[in-house]
């Protein structure tokens, strides 16, 4: 076995035959693969849910947080360690609805990490709820008359605030999927990734014939780097456009900003000496 194997042997996979998350899990380990990372430089954060179960069936390091809480520990662990390719993936109930207000604030504070969000549009794990992405009108057995509320737009939102990079897939095209993460994972700063994946048991709607007739690709003189463009492309909800709608401007990631007042200079915190003296006094302190 090659040192980039991120292939695990035997092990039984709990998704339902169909699921779009095979597919995410497949060209997400050949994508890390080509690129030569090695599981030990590799971290997968995830939430709860199917979708979250993805690092289990990876050989890799993963941590696998609280119901929408995996942004955080991905940005303390690429700050302790910035030397470390940092994945936070989960689905789009755990990363947009639970996981909302950290989405927007790792967006602003521009960790260099990946963001995959696996977006079927609707709740799997838990038996078929509408999720924060489901359409107006969405029917499932709690929305008995459809949702009501407007879906959450997650590229917008994350054009709005700036982010690094910004883009969508499609996993039924896994060579154009591949290639937008190949562009992600080289991209510095907060890198979001959204995968349209179907929901083959509890979503009857958005399935694989519905992604195909409702999606394209941006056109080859689309500029990412226009910010203006990119947003007005990210709120089109007739046919929804894939590949990578805005490149931000490069701002220093959040990790880099850390420890910048230190005398010695931003250091990672796995190569940071204690300071004992001080941790004898403030020892002492107590004991007084």
């Amino acid at each position: 076995m090659s040192k980039t194997a991120f292939e695990r042997d035997k092990i039984d996979i709990a998704w339902c035959p169909g699921c779009g998350n095979f597919g995410i899990r497949n060209v997400l380990k050949k994508v890390l693969d080509e690129l030569e990372i090695e599981p030990k430089k590799l971290v997968m954060v995830s939430g709860i849910g199917q979708a979250a179960k993805l690092p289990q069936y990876l050989n890799c390091n993963y941590f696998n947080g609280l119901h929408g809480r995996s942004l955080p520990a991905a940005i303390a662990i690429k700050a302790a360690n910035p030397e470390l390719t940092v994945i936070a993936e989960s689905g789009d109930g755990c990363m947009y609805g639970e996981g909302g207000n950290h989405f927007i604030h790792a967006i602003r504070r521009n960790p260099d990490l990946i963001c995959v969000v696996h977006n079927n549009l609707v709740y799997g794990l838990t038996k078929g709820q509408a999720s924060p992405t489901s359409l107006s009108g969405f029917r499932t057995p709690v929305q008995l008359h459809g949702t009501i509320s407007e879906p959450f737009n997650p590229l917008a939102v994350a054009i709005a605030l700036n982010a690094s990079f910004v883009a969508r897939a499609y996993i039924k095209d896994t060579k154009a999927t591949g290639e937008i993460l190949k562009k992600a994972i080289g991209r510095r700063g907060f890198s979001l990734v959204d995968i349209f994946q179907p929901c083959v048991t509890f979503n009857a709607l958005n399935t694989y014939k519905w992604f195909q007739e409702k999606t394209y690709y941006l056109e080859d003189d689309h500029d990412p780097t226009d910010r203006g463009a990119a947003f007005a492309r990210a709120i089109e909800t007739e046919k929804y456009p894939l590949g990578v709608f805005y490149l931000g401007p490069g701002k220093k990631p959040f990790e880099e900003a850390l420890g910048e007042h230190l005398e010695a200079g931003p250091q990672p915190l796995y190569r940071r000496k204690p300071d004992r003296e001080r941790l004898v006094k403030l020892w002492e302190s107590f004991r007084n």
